[in-house]
């Protein structure tokens, strides 16, 4: 038999050889690397066979994601040995890879509570298993023999899942056997594919635990979660470690409390309370956010929150997103339901039908500040991350089909031109059809080729997202990554036939007749809360001077300076800077330490000296002192600087 190596050489192999046998006629050191292997892009055991014809490619610890994700789940079965072992009577359920490691969840025996210090004992058995290098042997077998296997073991959650897997399969396709892994004395239901054995896992590190109730009901039993995660060299894991810790410091909860930018409270959960700096932050966004749509010719609108149901099950969205919709009913005269808006589309479609468009009006562009709402469940919210109540910096195009790539062309540009103030680089990802969706195929092929066309036309490099779409269209999604690596998906731009099809929107054409326009669904900040979290994440709360809630702090040294500190503040304010005098009856030091802890940029000092030369002694956080200026040299500067946004 022969395989294609990714290369395009061929590669003879006997009749029935594995991954293994592929690798080992490769070269005995692939053979020592090797995981597991890519069959026709799906990854299998190195034991498997293949079949003639296969491309072929082998996994090894430098195959990136792939290879680390399998390393991860190798590692969570460790876990649910390790477990087994010291907690008899534990009953296990499940145990995925996720980014950035893995978790497993359990029910443990009554009385029986883990613990951030339980985990030193957990990994010290975990180490037992990987020392032993125990093999990952797979076994196909009948679910009536699966079944006996775990009620016999009394493990009711694997029961149940293959029960359900018996269940849920389609009537011409039944389920009649599971695959099981065994590891040592552990055996788990499984898919697969894993690791060769143990020995692979070089260095993990347990992180958290956490309740999870069973499939995610809250009226099921809850089970405890422990989270971890693994590399394959200790270097990695302890770089991965120093990152968690940069992360936490940075967390956007905590310095959102300590700079007096927002808090949540229980009265409206995931909704939250914006204090004075933190507006101050959302302003200086909005008027970025304002000036630039002006600039592309998007007019602004704003929309109603709530609306009669009937237009969200025109739109679909009663179909697909009641569950995450809120509702009210209107008594009296009116006597009917109303829907809170969870999306702004419908509103502005609502805007376009007002009047009769023709060709030459198009493209029309709507933005808003478009507050929406959608219930996500609790144990979901997460700061200004996830949220109940989301203000989009959205916008709709409503286009030709000849103008789609350029409206798609330059609003991927106005993208580009937001992050780049930030420092973000993005990276694209189109999004094609998902498995429940609205509209024909011949309307997703035309949508998702426009798309595609305009990324490759720019010679934009772009992976694709296959299944990640829109229910109503294709996208391209815009990712970036922050100061300290980590990934965030922010802009999309989404590409929409269905709607203008079912609210039947037309526009007059150059031959008189009637047209239906094109959609572009279009966010680029994707909300004002959780771009707000991302930037404290990413600045560390230390915003850069144009976007800090307060840009600068006059100290008076004594009592007597405290009348010129406030005309220096008068004459800031005049610039439209944003600037406070610290009048505590304190040493200088101690304001200028407190000035420091709350990040802001710029710290005036005046004393005798400073009063009679019509100076300030100027101060830049972490920078230090910068000398003494004019007051009207340091307004001229600090203006330059807010005008530029300077980072």
């Amino acid at each position: 038999m022969k395989a294609l190596l990714p290369d395009g050489t061929e590669l003879q192999l006997d009749d029935g050889a594995t991954g293994a046998d592929a690798a080992a006629a490769i070269g005995a050191g692939l053979a020592r690397a090797a995981l597991a292997v890519k069959v026709d892009g799906q990854l299998r055991d190195l034991t498997a066979p293949l079949h003639d014809g296969a491309r072929l490619e082998i996994l090894t610890q430098k195959s990136g994601d792939d290879a680390l994700e399998l390393l991860r789940h190798d590692t969570a079965h460790v876990l649910a040995a390790a477990v087994i072992d010291l907690y008899p009577g534990v009953k296990i359920s499940i145990g995925p890879a996720i980014e950035d490691g893995f978790y497993y969840d359990f029910e443990f025996p009554d009385g029986v509570t883990i613990s951030d210090a339980d985990f030193a004992k957990i990994e010290q058995e975990m180490r037992k298993h990987v020392n032993a290098d125990e093999h990952f042997a797979r076994e196909d077998v009948t679910v009536g023999e699966a079944l006996e296997r775990f009620v016999r073991e009394d493990q009711p959650y694997k029961v149940e899942l293959i029960e359900d897997l018996v269940r849920n399969a389609p009537a011409d396709a039944p389920v009649e056997t599971v695959s099981l892994y065994t590891n040592g004395p552990f055996t788990d239901l499984c898919r697969g594919p894993h690791g060769p054995g143990t020995k692979r896992i070089k260095a993990f590190k347990l992180q958290s635990v956490a309740g999870a109730y069973w499939r995610g009901d809250a009226r099921r039993t809850m089970l405890t979660r422990i989270y971890g995660t693994a590399f394959f060299t200790k270097e990695e894991l302890r770089e991965h470690l120093e990152r968690i810790e940069e992360a936490k410091k940075r967390d956007h909860r905590r310095l959102g409390r300590e700079l007096g930018l927002f808090f949540m409270s229980e009265v409206s959960p995931g909704s939250p309370f914006w204090q004075p700096p933190g507006m101050a932050i959302w302003n200086q966004l909005s008027r970025l956010w304002r000036t630039e749509n002006a600039k592309r010719g998007y007019d602004e609108v704003r929309t109603p929150i709530l609306f009669d149901v009937e237009l969200w099950r025109q739109s679909g969205h009663w179909d697909k997103y009641r569950d995450n919709m809120y509702f009210a009913h209107v008594a009296g005269e009116d006597d009917r339901e109303m829907g809170v808006k969870p999306m702004n589309c419908p509103g502005h479609i609502q805007l376009f039908k007002e009047e009769r468009r023709s060709y030459r009006d198009l493209p029309i562009r709507y933005s808003e500040q478009g507050l929406v709402h959608r219930y996500e469940p609790s144990g979901t919210l997460h700061g200004l991350m996830r949220v109940r109540h989301i203000t989009q910096d959205d916008a709709h195009i409503f286009c030709t089909e000849e103008q789609i790539e350029a409206e798609v062309v330059d609003t991927l540009n106005f993208a580009f031109f937001l992050y780049d103030i930030f420092g973000f680089e993005p990276s694209l990802e189109l999004s094609t059809r998902p498995d429940t969706r609205v509209g024909t195929d011949e309307m997703w092929d035309r949508a998702e080729g426009a798309l595609r066309a305009a990324l490759d036309h720019q010679g934009l490099r772009y992976e694709v997202n296959a299944g990640d779409g829109a229910f109503y269209g294709p996208k391209i999604d815009l990712h970036m990554k922050d100061s300290i690596g980590r990934s965030w998906q922010l802009g999309t731009v989404q590409l929409d036939y269905s709607f203008p099809e079912r609210f039947d929107l037309a526009y007059t054409g150059a031959d008189n007749s009637d047209h239906r326009p094109v959609m572009i669904h279009r966010a680029l900040m994707g909300s004002f809360e959780r771009f707000i979290g991302i930037l404290i994440e990413h600045y560390a709360g230390e915003f850069p001077l144009w976007l800090s809630p307060l840009q600068a702090i006059v100290l008076p040294i004594s009592d007597r300076h405290v009348d010129y500190a406030n005309g220096i503040a008068n004459r800031l304010r005049d610039a439209e800077v944003r600037v406070e005098v610290d009048e505590r009856t304190e040493s200088i030091g101690k304001k200028i330490r407190e000035a420091e802890l709350r990040k802001i940029p710029y710290m005036l000092i005046v004393g005798d000296r400073e009063q009679e030369s019509d100076e300030v002694g100027l101060r830049r956080h972490r920078a230090g002192d910068l000398g003494s200026f004019s007051v009207a040299d340091f307004v001229a500067r600090v203006a330059q600087e807010i005008e530029q946004r300077s980072a």
